[in-house]
This record gives C-alpha cells, sequence and structure tokens, in this order.
C-alpha cells in the first residue's frame, strides 16, 4: 500500500548504465526520507529528462525492511510464491492509462482511507503520491451533517453521490467542504506538475476506485479542476470474455491496482 512505500521521480546527469547504478547506490539515500540501511530501494529509469538537457529522469521507490519483510512471510505463509511487489500507485498506471495516450493525464484511484494519484507523460509516471483522504472522509462528513449512522452514510455517498437532484443535494452539501479540500489536494498536484514541466498541461482526469463509483463525482472534478474528467476502465487493456465482464462491471473500478500487477512484465 502507497502509505507504507515512498516513491519519487528525480534528475540525476546522463551516464551509462554502469555508472548510474554507481551513482545510484551511493546516493539513493539523499532522495528517500529514510535510512538506506533501514530501507528496501529501487529504481527505474525513465528516459531522457523533459526538463534539463544532459539529465536523465529516475523513479525511485522505497520501503521499510520490516514491513517488507513481515509482507512476504505473510504471503509466503498462505503458499505463494513473491514474484515482485511494487507500489499500489505504480501498478495502477499500467491498467489506467488510455490506450495510446500521449498527453499529459491525472491518475486517481481513491481507496478507503487515500488516494493515490499519479501524472503520466510520454509513457512515463512523471509525479506520484498519496494523499490522505478516502471514501471513510466524506463518510464522515455525511454522519456528522446528515446526523445517520456510518453504513447509511456510505449507501447514501455510493448511491446518490454527488447529484444535488437527489435527497434534494442533502449528501452533496453533507460532504461538500470535503470535497472541496481534496479538489484542492488534486489542483495542487496538477499545478506542481505544470510548473515543472512548463511546456505541456494535464489534459485528462481518469478516475478508478471510489472515485468512479460516486455519481457525478467525474462532473464535479471537471468543473472544480477545469480538466476533463471520466471514469477509468482498469480492464480496459485486458481481454476479458464479455460474460465475465458484465458480471464485474459494478465492480470493475475496484480493479486497477490488481490488473496492474498482472500486467506487469519487470520494465517498470
Amino acid at each position: 500500500p502507497s502509505n507504507k512505500t515512498f516513491t519519487t521521480v528525480v534528475d540525476v546527469p546522463m551516464t551509462n548504465d554502469a555508472e548510474l547504478r554507481a551513482t545510484m547506490k551511493y546516493q539513493v539515500e539523499q532522495y528517500i526520507p529514510t535510512s538506506a540501511d533501514a530501507t528496501k530501494v529501487d529504481w527505474a529509469k525513465l528516459g531522457p529528462s523533459l526538463r534539463q538537457q544532459g539529465q536523465q529522469e529516475i523513479l525511485i521507490t522505497s520501503v521499510s525492511n520490516t514491513y517488507s519483510e513481515e509482507r512476504l512471510d505473510f504471503i509466503e505463509g498462505l503458499g505463494f510464491n513473491v514474484l515482485a511487489a511494487e507500489p499500489d500507485s505504480v501498478a495502477m498506471i499500467r491498467s489506467l492509462v488510455p490506450v495510446g495516450n500521449q498527453n499529459a493525464v491525472l491518475l486517481l484511484d481513491m481507496g478507503e482511507f487515500s488516494t493515490d494519484i499519479a501524472v503520466v507523460y510520454g509513457d512515463a509516471p512523471r509525479l506520484i503520491r498519496t494523499i490522505p483522504t478516502g471514501l471513510s472522509s466524506f463518510v464522515k462528513a455525511a454522519v456528522q451533517n446528515l446526523n445517520v449512522q456510518e453504513d447509511q452514510a456510505r449507501q447514501f455517498i455510493l448511491k446518490f453521490g454527488l447529484a444535488t437532484d437527489k435527497l434534494d443535494g442533502q449528501v452533496f452539501r453533507a460532504i461538500e467542504a470535503s470535497l472541496d479540500n481534496f479538489a484542492t489536494e488534486i489542483a495542487k498536484s496538477i499545478k506542481f506538475f505544470e510548473t515543472r514541466y512548463t511546456s505541456t498541461t494535464v489534459s485528462l482526469l481518469q478516475l478508478a476506485g471510489f472515485a468512479a463509483a460516486m455519481p457525478r463525482f467525474s462532473d464535479y472534478m471537471a468543473t472544480k479542476i477545469n480538466v476533463p474528467a471520466q471514469a477509468a476502465n482498469p480492464w480496459a487493456r485486458v481481454s476479458v470474455p464479455q460474460s465475465v465482464m458484465t458480471q464485474m462491471t459494478p465492480i470493475a473500478h475496484e480493479f486497477s491496482t490488481a490488473v496492474g500487477l498482472a500486467m506487469r512484465d519487470g520494465s517498470l
């Protein structure tokens, strides 16, 4: 999960692979928030920097040794062989990027307690972060402002969403302040990306997880961020029998990380 990992994109001088491996081995600690001795670190080349000549962009991800080993022991204890491990935010990129896309796209996968976002441009992630706001934040606001139980608040949000013509718009008004704060965080991420890469702008928001399940959420985000938004289909790049896909449609938005992991070929 992304709350247990750290992921960033950095610029380093353009060198051959041998020199790059040596550089990352001895300098990686300056890019991660924890001691290298207590952390498992991996990195991948993204290609030449889009900002500076003579530089290349590197994707770095890290996780504490303690958490990594505990999770590995747990999964192997269930009888599975672990082939690889990676952050949710990296896995979701494979399944959510529109086929044939060459523009900058912000991918957003909302979970229960947090939301993973990634801005992808030129077939590579250029910005990855996690926002500590998920569906539970909106449920809590609805419980407080509608004076209902948690399970009913959750049902209201997932059934009526942000529709102002349902229940007289009470659900939307109950969570509007939380929504505004969330949209502000997304806008900050877009501004950071567009400041870093001054020659491009984010052209689309791809929504997954609970962000795709809430009615009218895409309309709200498009209006607040001034960028077109749509529910993503994590299965777009996967061949699935129509009969199976029909059965899965109500929950298809929940599988962005799982599908992304299944698509992993080792290149990223």
